[in-house]
C-alpha cells in the first residue's frame, strides 16, 4: 500500500497511477489536508528548485479548501540532495488544473525543462 493510502485511506483517488511518474515521490503525511508528493530529482529550472504536488479529494465537499484537485508549488529542500526533506511552506503556486490530462501535459513540460505558460 502506497504512503498517500495509509495515510488518507485505501480509497483516496488520485485519478492517476503514480508508477507513471516514478520521478514523483510522496511524502503524504496525515495532518496535510491532502497527499503530496515532490520531484526528485528535480525535474525543472536545471534541477535547482523542487516542487510539491498536491492532490485533494475528486469529491469538493471533501476538500478543505476551495482548491483544484491538484496543485503544484515551489518547495524548498532542508534535507541533502542525498537525503532530501522537501517543504512547500509559503511557495508559490506555479500551476493549478482539477483534470489529469492538464497536469499530465503540464509534467511533461517540465520534464523537457521547458518553461510553463
Amino acid at each position: 500500500m502506497s504512503l498517500y493510502q495509509q495515510e488518507f485511506g485505501q480509497g483516496f483517488k488520485l485519478d492517476f497511477n503514480l508508477k507513471d511518474h516514478p520521478y514523483l515521490i510522496d511524502k503524504s503525511w496525515h495532518n496535510d489536508q491532502c497527499p503530496s508528493f515532490y520531484d526528485n530529482p528535480p525535474i525543472f529550472n536545471g534541477g535547482e528548485l523542487y516542487y510539491v504536488l498536491w492532490v485533494d479529494y475528486a469529491d469538493i465537499d471533501q476538500r478543505e479548501e476551495d482548491t483544484p484537485k491538484y496543485v503544484i508549488i515551489e518547495a524548498n529542500n532542508e534535507g541533502t540532495n542525498e537525503e532530501p526533506e522537501v517543504y512547500a511552506g509559503n511557495g508559490e503556486i506555479v500551476f493549478e488544473c482539477g483534470d489529469y490530462t492538464e497536469l499530465k501535459l503540464f509534467l511533461k513540460v517540465m520534464q523537457n525543462n521547458k518553461p510553463p505558460h
